[in-house]
């Protein structure tokens, strides 16, 4: 992983994940993400760009967008009322930052 990440509870005891600042908005993304199953179905997705099946891909969640290209990824916030309101990754950066989150999703959501 190029990136450095590290998990950090926010006041409510929800997990989040802390990237560097060039990246940082693609946490809002990620923390979107409940279940393995639906990082898989991403991933899945980026695999199909990368091999050439789709040109890009677009996946749109409540707050965030990300458009995954063959060779980086953009994430864009909409509600995000300072700059910057998008951040780009190397896609498979991008795999590997959605793998360590697939990691965490038991922790994170047991209950």
């Amino acid at each position: 992983m190029k990136y450095s990440y590290e998990f950090k509870k926010d006041p409510f005891g929800d997990l989040g994940i802390i990237l560097p600042e060039e990246i940082c908005l693609f946490s809002d993304f990620i923390e979107n993400i409940a279940t393995v199953e639906q990082v898989d179905e991403y991933i899945e997705y980026i695999e199909k760009v990368l091999n050439g099946t789709y040109e890009d891909f677009e996946i749109e969640l409540n707050a965030t967008s990300v458009l995954i290209k063959k060779d980086v990824t953009i994430v864009e916030n909409f509600y995000t009322i300072e700059e910057p309101h998008e951040n780009t990754i190397e896609t498979k950066q991008f795999i590997e930052l959605l793998l360590v989150w697939r990691d965490k999703i038991p922790e994170i959501f047991k209950g």
